[in-house]
């Protein structure tokens, strides 16, 4: 019998169950250190781009400052993030990762690269390169789509 050629409502479902299950792995991962999705996403951005205001760090994860002062104020009584006066702005609240916050993200990242091993460490590299160049494309038009309909 023939192969079929790919469709696009079946490589829509692929990527439905790819996103179900890589978050399942993820929530069940940052559960494992105490966190939610969105506490990990917060860990993150510091631990990417280092020591930021709340309002940058409000818009970076698409939410409002008053989400990221309570995301902030449950990861600093964990002992996670630490908020001090800005050092050139007196109106702002600098946040950055405490010695712990950092073991814990650098775990994190340990974990997300053994998985990456897993996953992808002995495709070969013109199949990973297709698989990141499609996914490159989908993520860029699902962001247009997402920008149109807003």
């Amino acid at each position: 019998m023939p192969e079929e050629a790919p469709s696009d409502s079946v490589s829509l479902d692929r990527l439905f169950e790819l996103a179900e299950v890589l978050g399942a792995m993820m929530r069940r991962g940052v559960a494992e250190h105490g966190l939610t999705r969105a506490r990990a996403g917060l860990l993150w951005a510091l631990f990417h781009d280092g020591p930021m205001t709340q309002r940058a760090l409000a818009a970076q994860l698409g939410v409002t400052p008053r989400n990221v002062t309570g995301l902030l104020d449950a990861l600093e009584a964990d002992g996670l993030v630490a908020r001090a006066a800005h050092p050139a702005d007196r109106r702002a609240t600098l946040v950055s990762l405490t010695d712990q916050g950092r073991t814990l993200t650098a775990g994190l990242r340990s974990g997300r690269d053994t998985l990456a091993r897993e996953l992808f460490g002995d495709m070969p590299a013109t199949q990973l390169g297709a698989i990141q160049a499609g996914l490159e494309t989908v993520i860029a038009r699902l962001r247009a789509i997402d920008r149109a309909s807003r």
